[in-house]
Order: structure tokens, then sequence, then C-alpha cells
């Protein structure tokens, strides 16, 4: 006589549903935890590798040096800042580099003819931010089907324009002393040019968190469609990311000319990939709609961090280059694994709803 097996979770239907509770809590927990742990990825490994780094070189951690990684990231740090309200945007500016040089260009341009530090600053900021206007209104009201197309092509133009304009087609030297000043100087122990840095991260912090324009611009990245829908002005919104992304450069280019005293339009070669760098590298996204100003300025640390260090090591500049290279790559696999952690969050939420 065969005998009858009873599932207890058949009999009991609460027993099954509070275990499926259970391991649903349990990998959300989990996946919050991962999520957590990416968001402070950066700035976590930022300061293991400058420990890590402390202990293989003492000479990496002495005052002198720390001063010299700040005034070399501060340019970095500056145009990234615009690179990554552009990226927030799902989009991308190539020009930055070589309009940098030719800001600082027109900066040895004015200073020939008038010896006025406030005119030259005003100079090589309007340069830039016109350059950012072309990019922004061309991509825009062009039609363009992505900004990549425009930029790649400011980029070649202005290095033209600054090769032509440059006495020579060379570095020109001389500055104003006021901008000298800003690159060599220094308050309470810190260069000139971090406080200039910090000004600008301030600045476009109230703007993007204390104003509603800061929200049009993750909305605008984040979901385009649902933007236009909500009747968010997105072209407007688009523009001024690339005026703004201009004038970082303009501003870069302000703090460029006074460490070197000079104008060049040699300036700015590959700065465009080591903004997008430091932006990727900080935890902002490609596909738009998420990052953090800290996190580009991390991001443009880390990346001065390792060229100093691999030059403090004796490592040749190629493999600096492919350091860089690598990193970049991590961090986009970070991204995509952020991607996938907030997916499968939102299963498991669904499948807790009653």
């Amino acid at each position: 006589m065969g005998r009858t097996v009873v599932n207890v979770a058949d009999e009991r239907p609460d027993i099954a549903a509070d275990a499926a509770s259970e391991r649903t809590s349990g990998g959300s927990a989990l996946i919050a935890l991962s999520l957590r742990l990416l968001s402070i990825g950066p700035l976590l490994i930022l300061v293991l590798l400058a420990g890590t780094i402390g202990l293989l070189t003492p000479a990496f951690l002495t005052p002198g040096n720390l001063g010299n990684i700040v005034a070399q990231t501060a340019v970095i740090a500056t145009v990234a800042i615009g690179q990554h309200l552009v990226i927030l945007t799902r989009g991308i500016d190539l020009s930055v580099g070589a309009n940098l040089a030719l800001a600082t260009v027109i900066g040895s341009l004015v200073f020939r003819q008038v010896d006025s530090a406030a005119l030259v600053m005003a100079a090589m900021a309007l340069s830039g931010a016109l350059v950012g206007a072309v990019n922004g209104i061309a991509y825009v009201y062009g039609r363009l089907p992505h900004p990549f197309i425009i930029t790649l092509a400011t980029l070649s133009i202005c290095r033209g324009l600054a090769l032509e304009l440059a006495v020579g087609h060379t570095t020109m030297r001389g500055m104003p002393e006021g901008i000298a000043a800003l690159g060599r100087s220094t308050s309470f122990g810190l260069p000139s040019s971090f406080f200039v840095v910090a000004g600008v991260a301030a600045l476009v912090l109230v703007m993007a968190k204390a104003m509603v324009w800061g929200r049009w611009i993750y909305a605008v990245g984040g979901q385009p469609e649902a933007a236009v829908q909500m009747g968010i002005p997105v072209k407007g919104v688009l523009v001024t990311t690339y005026v703004l992304s201009g004038l970082c450069a303009g501003i870069g280019a302000v703090i460029l000319a006074g460490r070197t005293e000079a104008g060049s339009p040699l300036y700015g070669n590959l700065l465009e990939l080591d903004t997008i760098a430091a932006v990727i590298i900080g935890g902002a996204s490609f596909l738009g709609g998420r990052g953090h100003i800290g996190h580009a300025l991390v991001g443009a640390v880390m990346i001065g961090v390792i060229r100093n260090a691999l030059n403090l090591l004796g490592v040749d500049v190629f493999f600096q280059m492919i350091a860089i290279g690598l990193i970049i790559v991590l961090a986009v696999e970070a991204d995509v694994l952020r991607n996938w952690l907030e997916a499968r969050a939102r299963v498991l939420q669904a499948a807790r709803a009653p």
C-alpha cells in the first residue's frame, strides 16, 4: 500500500511565501550594498591608491609633491567639470583641448595689445564660451545625429585657427602679472589654481542642484523623450551645457597660461580624452542622467595621482597611457555592472510588491 508524500509548503502556502520573501529581501540587500560600493568606489580606490603609492615611494606624500599634483590636475579638473555636464545629457565634447589652445593664443594676442589681466582673462573665457556656443547651436539646430560630429569638426578648426593666429605658429611667451601669479602663487599652502577649480565646481554644483536647470539636465540625459513630453526646453538645455563646457575650457586656458606664462597652439593635446576619462572614472554614465561634479573631480585627481606616481617610480610615459586606458575600461565595465544591478533591483522590488 503506497504512501502519499505531503509537501509542507503545499500544506502551508504562507511558509513558501515567507521563504521566497526572505530570499528576495536578501537579494535586494546584497544588490543595495553592491550599488553603494560602486557609488563610493572611485573615492575608495583613490584613497587606497594614494596609501599604496605612499608606501612605495615616501616622496609621494610630501607637501611639495601633493601641491604639485593639485597644480597639475587643475586644468583637467576644470575642463572635466564642463565635460561632465555634456556627458550628463548623453553628449560628448571632443573640442575642449583645441578650444583651450585657441583661447591661450587669443589671450596672448590680446596681451600684446594691452597689459591687462582682466581683459586677457575675459578674452580667453569668451573665446572658449563662443566655441561651445557654436558646438551647441550646430548640434541642436543643425539636427546632427550626435555631438561627436560637430565637436570633432571644431577640434580641427580650433587647432588650425590657433596655429594660424599664433605668431610664428609656435609658443607665444608672456602673460600679465595677475595671470602669471595665478600659476605660481599659493594661498594657505595650496596652489591658487585649486581655489579656481573649487570656485567653478561650487558654482556648477549650485546650478545643478539648487536650480531647476540642473533638474532639467538630468531629465534630458536620463529620459529625453519624457523630457520633451514634460515641456522641458530640451534645445536650450543642450545649448547651455555646451556653452558651459566651452567656458570651462576657457577658464582652464587661464590656469594653464598662468602656469606656463605663455599661450601656444600646441596646448591641450589629448585633453579631451583626459577629461572624458576623468568623468567616466568618477562614475558618470555615457547613457546620461547620472553623475556628480564631485565624481568628476575625483576622476581628475586619480589621473593626476597615477601619472605623478608613475613618474616618481620611473615608469615610461607610454605605460602611463596604457594604465589610464585600462582604468577607463574598468570604469565602463563598472557602469555596465551598475546598470545590471539596478535592473535586477527593480525586478526584485516588483516581486516583493503585493
